[in-house]
């Protein structure tokens, strides 16, 4: 079953006068549990690949598809609510909120939800990355590897079909982000589709599949 897709995605902006085209009618169908690596030199259209992937922006030309329904058609108030109910994401740098504990970031994406901050949801995924000692901690009192699993935990609070990572390894040394791709190796045995954008060649060792950018255009 496929979990996400690109037809045709065309993606261009104006910048200084120029119209620079960052995607150029590209396709990609995503399975459901699939983990998928998207590989490319800098200014190859990754980043511009993953804002349309996570409805944060939208595609000139061509359809993105979210769970068989055609997301280019959504409202920005519909695009928000298949963001929050069916993506969750992990940054490079992890963007914790420094006042909070590790069990209240993890909870930050509820806040506003109708039965309010899933604590117990969040102490959980907490436990299954390995970080059950850690709940009250605040980032200052984590290393990094430790942050970006709070961050993995976060992106899955909302329990998402599909978890977009951006460079997930890029700022850990390699022992530590075997373990991150370890648990995300791990998320996909749940359904859980993972598409990680890299520049990594570690991360393409746990991916079941390789997608390599060149200037707009698949490899």
């Amino acid at each position: 079953m496929t979990a996400i897709e690109l037809r045709g995605v065309t993606k261009r902006y104006e910048t200084g006068g120029h119209t620079v085209e960052a995607l150029k009618g590209v396709d990609l169908a995503v399975d459901a549990g699939e983990f998928l690596s998207i590989i490319g030199p800098s200014g190859s259209g990754k980043s511009t690949m993953l804002n349309l992937l996570g409805l944060l922006d939208a595609p000139t030309e061509g359809e993105v598809w979210l769970d068989g329904i055609d997301a280019t058609r959504f409202s920005d108030s519909e695009a928000t609510t298949a963001r929050r109910e069916h993506i969750g994401f992990i940054f490079q740098d992890f963007y914790l909120i420094p006042t909070l504990t590790a069990l209240e970031n993890v909870t930050v994406p509820t806040v506003f939800s109708p039965g309010g901050p899933a604590r117990d949801r969040a102490a959980a995924l907490l436990e299954n990355v390995g970080l059950a000692d850690r709940l009250h901690h605040a980032p200052n009192e984590l290393s990094g590897g430790q942050k970006q699993r709070v961050a993995i935990a976060r992106s899955l609070i909302n329990e998402p079909n599909v978890v977009l990572a951006d460079e997930p390894t890029g700022n850990l040394d390699r022992e530590i982000g075997e373990r991150i791709l370890e648990t995300l190796r791990e998320i996909t045995g749940q359904g859980v589709t993972v598409i990680a954008v890299t520049h990594d060649e570690q991360v393409n060792e746990y991916a079941d599949r390789v997608f390599a950018l060149l200037d707009g255009v698949e490899q």
